[in-house]
């Protein structure tokens, strides 16, 4: 595969992705358009165009198999009448059901250019493949995401069926032989076949409500007219809100930021079903004897199966706000069903509601916040039906308010679940600190990982100890509760907001007292020694830069200065292609795993950038050094992602910071896609006197 993935994609109107298939030496676009009305999310229509890459044969051929199913209440059959020589026009599919309403989907011909494979051998007489093959199934509803193994099984009988009559020397040609059967029957389950020579193009819809007062049908015409409205609203809505800056302006750039926007959003899913929790609360879980990560290594994976149930981004976040549970935790990972379950591991299927995981979704609201205050804001294109809608939180304060007040109660179960579970031992080692309770420790540790920090493998104490303290389990409850403390602000709850200021404050203060280190010069875990000391366990990395990642190092903070030498420092967290994970000089760099230990990670260098520009546009004594940096990894970050994505056609997961090749999981377009924001940022260079 030479590539995949969205060219351009609108939430509400439509898109297009292109697959660059290089073993099957064919590009397919696809390309829908959505078309609102009706009671039931209205109609949709798509064209798939198959264009053969310049290494393809002259005579390239290619199978299409599209699928219809329906799940939970309702029916969907084949309306044509069954020919077993196969469908010589147009497949229709009827249905119904309580989400869709009665509906209707045509698969076309497609037009005249189409060309199908001509007569090989005496088998074309009873399947020509210039006719569209139709194979109908009764699925249980358990498996119908199991299509393609079902697929591959009726193949194999259909060429076990070939084998039998021709024999293995005399069987048909491979465009002829894996092809399904055609059989229309009643079934839940419906397989659509076409096989083509050459260049292809086919056009399916769905129309909505095609009983009683039907909308009329989908044209070519329709089609066309549509994909071309929605590619212009999608590059003049994309060009007004997130247009590269300089030196990012050029059109190169703007393609690229359009797939890795594109692909972000497109990749939003909607999942149900039930997940894997251990309720057990055995005493294990608590992890206050040392030794602890050996007790729970054995309590774990009793989970039993608990049904889970689950727009707009803020739809989105109050959809994962919901799942929380009557104490306050939200699952580290939703594995819902058995098809999700079937694409991760199964150490890592089971939850347990004793471990927590970065409360990222509190940065969504505090940008939320940060709009809400800022005087920017956006006129409604009249000629956009939708766009009213899009940022109606923020042109009408009122609604944000009162989305932030619903969702507030939840907030605060999150927020007061940490403080309750994720709680460091300061007392018991005599800790000296502002606080006696501001100390964070994450639970879920095993000797080589914390997964509950997302920083799986990073180097910590050795060993375990029930008197750790974590830098960046306390930076986040850092950022938590100044971000709780901005909403209660900013819905009226006066009483909370200073219960949080108090929090806030503690926080911040006991990060410099437990976890800068003098001697090192940067922040670090603290864990209890042979002696039962308290000491510093510091492995320079993103854990050593946690307070300034999330925003808690004011622009005149005594300790900002050596936190930015030590990003800028080549021999540190400085490369070409970002900032590394663990420092070159660490003793565990590139070692293991090296998953957290030296690979660059586009969500943690974006929370770098955004945090160096807060401090390169406030007055102080780095402002200039922290402007000259932003500049320079700005720019190192957007180029080797680009690079990397021209070279390979993929984001990645992770970079390496010796080469910056892309490595790990390809087309990561989660927070990789986080290359957008950073390069729609003001671009620094010659502001001042640090011209580089």
């Amino acid at each position: 595969m030479a590539g995949y993935g969205w060219d351009e994609y609108d939430v509400r109107y439509g898109g297009r992705q292109t697959i660059h298939d290089a073993g099957n030496q064919v590009d397919i676009t696809t390309e829908f358009i959505k078309i609102p009305g009706g009671e039931h999310g209205g109609s949709w229509g798509v064209r798939v165009r198959g264009t053969p890459r310049e290494d393809a044969p002259l005579h390239l051929m290619t199978t299409v198999i599209f699928y219809a199913a329906m799940e939970g209440l309702g029916s969907i059959g084949v309306s044509n009448e069954e020919d077993k020589l196969g469908i010589e026009e147009t497949v229709t599919l009827e249905g119904q059901s309580n989400d869709l309403g009665d509906f209707k989907i045509d698969i076309t011909k497609g037009p005249g250019t189409n060309a199908h494979p001509p007569r090989h051998h005496d088998s074309y007489g009873s399947k020509p493949l210039d006719r569209t093959m139709v194979a109908s199934f009764q699925v249980p509803e358990e498996a119908i995401w199991q299509t393609k193994p079902l697929l591959f099984t009726h193949m194999k009988s259909e060429i076990d069926n070939y084998i039998a009559k021709y024999g293995n020397e005399g069987s048909p040609p491979p465009w002829q032989t894996f092809t399904i059967a055609n059989d229309i029957r009643d079934g839940n389950l419906h397989l659509v076949q076409k096989v083509f020579d050459g260049a292809f193009e086919v056009s399916h819809s769905k129309v909505e409500g095609f009983l009683g007062s039907a909308p009329k049908a989908i044209t070519s015409e329709d089609l066309t007219q549509g994909i071309k409205t929605t590619t212009e609203s999608f590059a003049d809505r994309f060009s007004k809100l997130l247009s590269p800056k300089a030196p990012f302006d050029k059109p190169k750039y703007q393609a690229f930021a359009r797939s890795m926007f594109s692909n972000l959003i497109g990749g939003i899913g909607y999942f149900h079903g039930d997940s894997v929790v251990d309720r057990s609360y055995a005493p294990e879980y608590e992890e206050e004897d040392e030794g602890f990560w050996q007790e729970t290594a054995e309590a774990r994976g009793r989970g039993k199966y608990a049904l889970e149930g689950p727009s707009t981004l803020l739809d989105i976040i109050k959809s994962w706000f919901n799942l929380m549970d009557n104490d306050g935790w939200i699952g580290r990972e939703q594995i819902l069903g058995a098809e999700a379950r079937s694409k991760v591991p199964q150490e890592f299927q089971v939850q347990y509601p004793h471990y927590a995981n970065p409360p990222t979704l509190f940065l969504v609201l505090e940008t939320l916040i940060d709009k809400l205050k800022s005087e920017n804001a956006e006129t409604p294109d009249p000629s956009d039906p939708f766009d009213i809608t899009r940022s109606a939180h923020l042109r009408d304060p009122k609604l944000a308010i009162s989305y932030l007040r619903d969702l507030y109660p939840l907030l605060k179960r999150h927020y007061f679940w940490f403080r309750k579970t994720q709680w460091g031992d300061i007392k018991s080692y005599d800790r000296e600190a502002f606080s006696t309770k501001e100390g964070y420790r994450w639970r879920g540790r095993t000797p080589q990982h914390i997964l509950t920090s997302g920083l799986d493998d990073y180097p910590r104490a050795q060993p375990p100890h029930p008197g750790e303290l974590h830098t960046d389990l306390i930076s986040w409850m850092g950022m938590m509760t100044k971000s709780m403390r901005r909403i209660a602000e900013t819905i009226g709850e006066e009483d909370d907001v200073q219960e949080f200021e108090g929090y806030e404050t503690a926080i911040i203060r006991n990060i410099d007292d437990l976890h800068w280190d003098e001697k090192d010069q940067t922040f670090c875990d603290a864990t209890i020694d042979a002696y039962e000391e308290s000491v510093h366990v510091c492995h320079k990395g993103y854990i050593s830069i946690f307070p300034f990642l999330t925003g808690l190092l004011p622009a005149k903070s005594p300790r900002l200065g050596a936190i930015l030498d030590l990003i800028s420092d080549p021999e540190e967290l400085w490369s070409d292609y970002g900032l590394r994970s663990l420092s070159k000089k660490d003793e565990f760099y590139g070692t293991g795993e090296n998953y957290w230990r030296s690979p660059i990670w586009m969500n943690m260098n974006y929370l770098a950038v955004k945090s160096l520009l807060d401090i390169a546009q406030t007055p102080g004594p780095h402002q200039l050094q922290a402007r000259k940096i932003y500049t320079n990894l700005r720019k190192n970050l957007v180029n080797n992602v680009f690079n990397e994505w021209e070279r390979t056609g993929f984001a990645w997961e992770q970079y390496n910071p010796e080469t910056g090749a892309g490595q790990r999981t390809q087309h990561f377009t989660g927070w990789t896609s986080l290359v957008v924001k950073i390069m729609t940022m003001p671009d620094l260079k010659g502001k001042g006197h640090d011209e580089l």
